[in-house]
């Protein structure tokens, strides 16, 4: 299978499904000729010319407002929220208008609404650039999460995301644009709501999301002769495979959910929650979630590094728990 960046594999989903329907477009702040900031978008306004690929002013609820009264007419706008800081901006468009307004109208109007964005931090960009902010949406009734972490599962689910009939945050990592992974060059789907099994183990079952999945999979090889550890990557967070995780967590008896996050209020205490409820007679230990700490991400990189979770952390969590 060919290797390519989690950057191109976006590109390449969103290249195949604008040629395969021509109710697809773009919508964003510098999507046009630059090709987005992250250049996820490069050569689509080349191909698809200005009325599918619509370079928009600073404005995300305008972004987003436009983009929502588009889905409901039948288009299936991919709108693109440059830093998902910004979206704060457009939150009444999201969550009481693309999130509701199918529910409100009683499925009167779909909304094929997919809003790319990316999160997290490690580019130094203090505490209105690097913010995870997930857990949000996933506290908002109507809203589909996806957080890809490899090459495939980001155009996998990306495809699936546009050909869904209802709104999807899409979350890109900005740590993981340059990641290279295997890719097929036949088109693929990932269903939304298929968590996947990254190893196997039978000492600790560890959920990880984002970025955070490569640094508990190094931390499971470093210490595979001393702890067997099974990572799962959920991909996406609505809906959520509990269904996968209860089971690795019926054969370990343990877990630990990692995330970038702020630990408060995280997807963390809600799988810990699911987990507590369903599976509490296979817990040999408290659940524990191991997230960033509830602070503004500060612009310093030694104080950036210090507030999410960094390798010697996921260490030392793994071995408390299992200790």
């Amino acid at each position: 299978m060919r290797e390519i960046r989690y950057v191109d594999a976006l590109n390449e989903a969103l290249r195949e499904e604008m040629g395969r329907d021509k109710n697809i477009f773009l919508i964003g702040e510098d999507i046009g000729p630059l090709g987005g900031t992250f250049g996820v978008s490069r050569g689509l306004y080349d191909k698809f010319e200005k009325k599918r690929v619509r370079q928009t002013p600073i404005s995300e609820s305008a972004i987003i407002g436009t983009a929502v009264g588009a889905a409901m007419t039948g288009l299936r706008p991919i709108a693109e929220i440059m830093y998902i800081d910004f979206i704060t901006t457009a939150m009444d468009q999201v969550v009481n208008q693309a999130a509701k307004l199918s529910f409100m109208s009683g499925g009167q109007f779909k909304l094929p609404l997919v809003i790319r964005t990316q999160e997290g931090s490690g580019t130094r960009e203090a505490a209105q650039h690097t913010q995870s902010l997930e857990a949000w949406f996933v506290h908002t009734p109507g809203l589909k999460i996806a957080v890809p972490s490899t090459p495939y599962d980001a155009k996998g689910l990306l495809k699936t995301s546009i050909r869904d009939e209802g709104p999807v945050i899409f979350i890109e990592h900005k740590f993981l644009y340059d990641k290279r992974g295997g890719v097929p060059e036949e088109e693929y789907l990932i269903p939304l709501g298929k968590a996947e099994i990254k190893t196997k183990g039978n000492d600790l079952t560890v959920v990880a999301t984002s970025l955070m999945v490569y640094k508990v999979l190094e931390v499971a090889e470093e210490i595979s002769n001393e702890i067997n550890i099974e990572v799962i990557d959920p991909r996406t967070l609505v809906p959520l495979d509990i269904e996968t995780i209860l089971k690795s967590v019926e054969k370990t008896g343990k877990l630990l959910v990692v995330h970038e996050a702020c630990t408060r209020g995280g997807i963390g205490a809600e799988i810990v929650r699911e987990v507590a409820e369903k599976a509490f007679d296979y817990l040999d230990a408290p659940p524990r979630v191991l997230g960033g700490l509830n602070t503004p991400i500060p612009y310093s990189s030694s104080l950036e590094s210090i507030c999410v979770p960094q390798k010697e952390d996921i260490i030392r969590a793994v071995r408390e728990i299992t200790k």
